[in-house]
Protein backbone atom coordinates (compact mmCIF):
# COMPACT_ATOMS: atom_id res chain seq x y z
CA UNK A 1 0.00 0.00 0.00
CA UNK A 2 1.51 3.34 -1.05
CA UNK A 3 1.23 6.40 1.17
CA UNK A 4 0.50 10.11 0.69
CA UNK A 5 0.88 13.07 3.04
CA UNK A 6 -1.94 15.64 2.93
CA UNK A 7 -1.81 18.85 4.98
CA UNK A 8 -4.91 20.43 6.47
CA UNK A 9 -7.31 17.47 6.49
CA UNK A 10 -9.71 18.61 9.21
CA UNK A 11 -12.33 20.04 6.84
CA UNK A 12 -13.03 21.02 3.25
CA UNK A 13 -10.72 20.03 0.40
CA UNK A 14 -8.22 18.31 2.68
CA UNK A 15 -10.86 16.19 4.38
CA UNK A 16 -12.40 15.14 1.05
CA UNK A 17 -8.96 14.39 -0.39
CA UNK A 18 -8.00 12.19 2.55
CA UNK A 19 -11.32 10.35 2.26
CA UNK A 20 -11.02 9.73 -1.50
CA UNK A 21 -7.38 8.67 -1.35
CA UNK A 22 -8.04 6.24 1.50
CA UNK A 23 -11.04 4.80 -0.35
CA UNK A 24 -8.88 4.22 -3.44
CA UNK A 25 -6.29 2.20 -1.55
CA UNK A 26 -3.70 4.72 -0.33
CA UNK A 27 -2.59 5.15 3.24
CA UNK A 28 -3.05 8.82 4.14
CA UNK A 29 -0.89 10.68 6.63
CA UNK A 30 -3.00 13.79 7.27
CA UNK A 31 -1.95 16.87 9.20
CA UNK A 32 -4.24 18.33 11.86
CA UNK A 33 -3.70 20.94 14.52
CA UNK A 34 -6.26 19.54 16.97
CA UNK A 35 -6.03 16.00 18.30
CA UNK A 36 -9.83 15.66 18.21
CA UNK A 37 -9.83 16.17 14.43
CA UNK A 38 -7.28 13.41 13.99
CA UNK A 39 -9.31 11.06 16.17
CA UNK A 40 -12.48 11.83 14.19
CA UNK A 41 -10.77 11.04 10.88
CA UNK A 42 -9.21 7.89 12.32
CA UNK A 43 -12.67 6.63 13.30
CA UNK A 44 -13.99 7.39 9.82
CA UNK A 45 -11.07 6.08 7.73
CA UNK A 46 -9.68 3.36 9.96
CA UNK A 47 -6.28 1.78 9.36
CA UNK A 48 -5.77 3.74 6.13
CA UNK A 49 -5.31 7.00 8.04
CA UNK A 50 -2.63 8.27 10.40
CA UNK A 51 -2.85 11.73 11.95
CA UNK A 52 0.19 14.00 11.94
CA UNK A 53 0.02 16.80 14.48
CA UNK A 54 1.59 20.02 13.26
CA UNK A 55 1.03 23.56 12.10
CA UNK A 56 2.69 24.03 8.71
CA UNK A 57 4.79 26.95 9.98
CA UNK A 58 6.16 25.01 12.96
CA UNK A 59 9.50 23.71 11.61
CA UNK A 60 10.23 21.41 14.55
CA UNK A 61 6.77 19.83 14.51
CA UNK A 62 6.94 19.30 10.74
CA UNK A 63 10.38 17.70 11.04
CA UNK A 64 9.07 15.37 13.77
CA UNK A 65 6.14 14.38 11.54
CA UNK A 66 8.49 13.66 8.63
CA UNK A 67 10.55 11.41 10.91
CA UNK A 68 7.35 9.65 12.02
CA UNK A 69 6.36 8.98 8.40
CA UNK A 70 9.86 7.82 7.47
CA UNK A 71 9.86 5.31 10.29
CA UNK A 72 6.39 4.04 9.38
CA UNK A 73 7.34 3.53 5.72
CA UNK A 74 10.42 1.49 6.64
CA UNK A 75 12.53 2.37 3.61
CA UNK A 76 9.75 2.94 1.07
CA UNK A 77 9.15 6.22 -0.79
CA UNK A 78 6.07 8.37 -0.41
CA UNK A 79 3.72 8.38 -3.39
CA UNK A 80 2.83 12.01 -2.92
CA UNK A 81 2.59 15.20 -0.88
CA UNK A 82 -0.47 17.45 -1.10
CA UNK A 83 0.17 20.97 0.21
CA UNK A 84 -3.41 21.92 1.00
CA UNK A 85 -3.37 23.73 4.36
CA UNK A 86 -4.02 27.45 4.08
CA UNK A 87 -5.91 30.49 5.31
CA UNK A 88 -7.56 33.49 3.66
CA UNK A 89 -7.02 37.03 4.96
CA UNK A 90 -9.33 39.70 3.55
CA UNK A 91 -9.41 43.49 3.70
CA UNK A 92 -8.26 46.59 1.80
CA UNK A 93 -4.50 46.58 1.27
CA UNK A 94 -4.29 50.23 2.23
CA UNK A 95 -5.26 49.38 5.82
CA UNK A 96 -4.66 45.66 6.35
CA UNK A 97 -2.75 45.08 9.62
CA UNK A 98 0.81 44.05 8.82
CA UNK A 99 0.61 41.19 11.32
CA UNK A 100 -2.34 39.74 9.40
CA UNK A 101 -0.49 40.11 6.10
CA UNK A 102 2.62 38.40 7.50
CA UNK A 103 0.48 35.56 8.90
CA UNK A 104 -1.11 35.09 5.46
CA UNK A 105 2.26 34.74 3.74
CA UNK A 106 3.71 32.55 6.49
CA UNK A 107 0.92 29.98 6.30
CA UNK A 108 0.24 29.94 2.56
CA UNK A 109 3.73 30.50 1.18
CA UNK A 110 6.38 29.72 3.78
CA UNK A 111 4.42 26.74 5.15
CA UNK A 112 4.48 24.74 1.90
CA UNK A 113 8.25 25.30 1.65
CA UNK A 114 8.79 24.04 5.20
CA UNK A 115 6.65 20.95 4.60
CA UNK A 116 8.08 20.16 1.17
CA UNK A 117 11.69 20.46 2.31
CA UNK A 118 10.92 18.05 5.16
CA UNK A 119 9.32 15.40 2.95
CA UNK A 120 11.39 15.72 -0.26
CA UNK A 121 13.86 12.99 0.73
CA UNK A 122 10.94 10.57 1.10
CA UNK A 123 9.48 11.60 -2.25
CA UNK A 124 12.58 10.28 -4.00
CA UNK A 125 15.49 12.63 -3.36
CA UNK A 126 17.00 10.05 -1.02
CA UNK A 127 18.42 7.35 -3.31
CA UNK A 128 18.52 4.85 -0.44
CA UNK A 129 14.72 4.52 -0.41
CA UNK A 130 12.85 1.89 -2.41
CA UNK A 131 9.93 2.60 -4.75
CA UNK A 132 8.77 4.97 -7.44
CA UNK A 133 9.31 8.70 -7.18
CA UNK A 134 6.49 10.65 -5.54
CA UNK A 135 4.61 13.74 -6.70
CA UNK A 136 3.90 17.11 -5.14
CA UNK A 137 0.45 18.67 -5.57
CA UNK A 138 0.16 22.30 -4.48
CA UNK A 139 -3.32 23.72 -3.92
CA UNK A 140 -3.42 27.22 -5.33
CA UNK A 141 -6.58 29.07 -6.41
CA UNK A 142 -8.17 31.07 -9.18
CA UNK A 143 -6.74 33.84 -7.00
CA UNK A 144 -3.29 32.58 -7.89
CA UNK A 145 -3.78 33.84 -11.46
CA UNK A 146 -6.49 36.51 -11.13
CA UNK A 147 -6.26 38.99 -8.25
CA UNK A 148 -9.40 40.47 -6.72
CA UNK A 149 -10.03 43.57 -4.63
CA UNK A 150 -10.03 42.97 -0.87
CA UNK A 151 -8.27 39.60 -1.27
CA UNK A 152 -4.84 41.12 -1.82
CA UNK A 153 -3.05 39.20 0.96
CA UNK A 154 -4.56 35.89 -0.13
CA UNK A 155 -3.89 36.51 -3.84
CA UNK A 156 -0.31 37.56 -3.10
CA UNK A 157 0.25 34.28 -1.28
CA UNK A 158 -1.27 32.20 -4.08
CA UNK A 159 0.55 34.09 -6.88
CA UNK A 160 3.70 33.33 -4.88
CA UNK A 161 2.80 29.66 -4.58
CA UNK A 162 2.35 29.47 -8.36
CA UNK A 163 5.88 30.84 -8.87
CA UNK A 164 7.32 28.62 -6.17
CA UNK A 165 5.68 25.60 -7.83
CA UNK A 166 7.06 26.48 -11.24
CA UNK A 167 10.59 26.77 -9.90
CA UNK A 168 10.21 23.52 -7.95
CA UNK A 169 8.87 21.73 -11.02
CA UNK A 170 11.98 22.59 -13.00
CA UNK A 171 14.48 21.98 -10.20
CA UNK A 172 13.00 18.59 -9.32
CA UNK A 173 13.13 17.29 -12.89
CA UNK A 174 16.63 16.08 -11.98
CA UNK A 175 15.10 13.74 -9.39
CA UNK A 176 12.07 12.65 -11.42
CA UNK A 177 9.64 14.26 -8.95
CA UNK A 178 6.67 15.89 -10.68
CA UNK A 179 5.04 19.06 -9.32
CA UNK A 180 1.40 19.85 -10.12
CA UNK A 181 -0.67 22.93 -9.27
CA UNK A 182 -4.43 22.76 -8.77
CA UNK A 183 -6.27 26.08 -8.84
CA UNK A 184 -9.83 25.74 -7.57
CA UNK A 185 -12.46 28.40 -7.93
CA UNK A 186 -15.11 28.76 -5.23
CA UNK A 187 -15.54 25.58 -3.21
CA UNK A 188 -18.38 24.88 -0.76
CA UNK A 189 -16.55 24.69 2.58
CA UNK A 190 -16.92 26.19 6.10
CA UNK A 191 -14.71 29.09 4.97
CA UNK A 192 -17.87 30.94 3.88
CA UNK A 193 -19.21 30.96 7.44
CA UNK A 194 -15.93 32.58 8.49
CA UNK A 195 -16.15 35.09 5.62
CA UNK A 196 -19.57 36.15 6.89
CA UNK A 197 -17.95 37.08 10.17
CA UNK A 198 -15.40 39.47 8.60
CA UNK A 199 -15.14 42.47 10.91
CA UNK A 200 -15.80 45.55 8.77
CA UNK A 201 -15.62 47.97 11.71
CA UNK A 202 -11.96 48.96 11.18
CA UNK A 203 -12.81 50.01 7.63
CA UNK A 204 -16.27 51.51 8.19
CA UNK A 205 -15.14 55.12 7.75
CA UNK A 206 -13.13 54.52 4.59
CA UNK A 207 -14.39 55.66 1.20
CA UNK A 208 -13.95 52.08 0.03
CA UNK A 209 -16.24 50.60 2.74
CA UNK A 210 -19.40 50.30 0.55
CA UNK A 211 -17.41 48.40 -2.09
CA UNK A 212 -16.02 46.10 0.60
CA UNK A 213 -19.53 45.28 1.84
CA UNK A 214 -20.72 44.58 -1.70
CA UNK A 215 -17.70 42.39 -2.35
CA UNK A 216 -18.29 40.41 0.83
CA UNK A 217 -21.90 39.73 -0.17
CA UNK A 218 -20.94 38.67 -3.70
CA UNK A 219 -17.99 36.61 -2.47
CA UNK A 220 -20.11 34.62 -0.01
CA UNK A 221 -22.94 34.12 -2.49
CA UNK A 222 -20.58 32.85 -5.21
CA UNK A 223 -18.76 30.64 -2.74
CA UNK A 224 -21.86 28.86 -1.55
CA UNK A 225 -22.68 28.00 -5.15
CA UNK A 226 -19.20 26.68 -5.91
CA UNK A 227 -17.89 23.17 -6.49
CA UNK A 228 -18.23 20.59 -3.74
CA UNK A 229 -14.82 19.78 -2.22
CA UNK A 230 -15.15 16.25 -3.61
CA UNK A 231 -14.70 17.65 -7.13
CA UNK A 232 -11.34 19.15 -6.20
CA UNK A 233 -10.37 15.96 -4.36
CA UNK A 234 -11.08 13.94 -7.51
CA UNK A 235 -8.72 16.20 -9.49
CA UNK A 236 -6.04 15.80 -6.81
CA UNK A 237 -6.41 12.02 -7.03
CA UNK A 238 -6.07 12.22 -10.81
CA UNK A 239 -2.96 14.41 -10.56
CA UNK A 240 -1.34 11.91 -8.20
CA UNK A 241 -2.14 8.80 -10.23
CA UNK A 242 -2.33 9.60 -13.96
CA UNK A 243 0.72 8.64 -16.02
CA UNK A 244 1.23 12.14 -17.42
CA UNK A 245 -0.31 14.86 -15.24
CA UNK A 246 -0.74 18.41 -16.50
CA UNK A 247 1.35 21.05 -14.79
CA UNK A 248 -1.81 22.90 -13.71
CA UNK A 249 -5.53 22.14 -13.36
CA UNK A 250 -8.24 24.78 -12.98
CA UNK A 251 -11.28 23.37 -11.15
CA UNK A 252 -13.83 26.13 -11.66
CA UNK A 253 -17.62 26.04 -11.80
CA UNK A 254 -19.01 28.21 -14.60
CA UNK A 255 -15.63 27.86 -16.25
CA UNK A 256 -16.20 30.22 -19.19
CA UNK A 257 -17.57 33.07 -17.08
CA UNK A 258 -15.32 32.60 -14.04
CA UNK A 259 -12.06 31.50 -15.64
CA UNK A 260 -11.76 31.47 -19.44
CA UNK A 261 -13.25 34.93 -20.06
CA UNK A 262 -11.54 36.88 -17.25
CA UNK A 263 -8.24 35.16 -18.08
CA UNK A 264 -8.57 36.24 -21.71
CA UNK A 265 -9.72 39.85 -21.34
CA UNK A 266 -7.22 42.71 -21.44
CA UNK A 267 -6.44 43.72 -17.84
CA UNK A 268 -7.83 47.24 -18.32
CA UNK A 269 -11.15 45.84 -19.53
CA UNK A 270 -11.36 43.45 -16.58
CA UNK A 271 -10.49 46.31 -14.21
CA UNK A 272 -13.43 48.29 -15.59
CA UNK A 273 -15.84 45.39 -15.15
CA UNK A 274 -14.74 44.78 -11.57
CA UNK A 275 -14.93 48.48 -10.73
CA UNK A 276 -18.44 48.68 -12.20
CA UNK A 277 -19.62 45.67 -10.20
CA UNK A 278 -18.29 46.90 -6.87
CA UNK A 279 -18.66 50.65 -7.24
CA UNK A 280 -14.95 51.36 -7.41
CA UNK A 281 -15.01 53.86 -10.24
CA UNK A 282 -13.96 57.38 -9.17
CA UNK A 283 -16.77 59.87 -8.89
CA UNK A 284 -16.84 62.60 -11.51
Amino acid sequence: MRSIVVTGVSTGIGHSTATQLAASGFHVFGSVRKAADGERLKRALGDRFTALHFDVIDEQAVAAAAAQVREALAGETLAGLVNNAGIAVAGPLSHIPLADYRRQLEVNLVGPLIVTQAFLPQLGMDPALRGDKGRIVNISSVGGKLAFPFLGPYCASKFGLEGLSESWRRELMLHGIKVVVIGPGSVVTPIWDKAEQLDEAPYAQLAIAPALRKFQQMFISEGRQGHPPEAVAATIHHALTTASPKVRYAVVRGRFKNWTLPSSLPPAVLDGLVAGQLGLKPKA
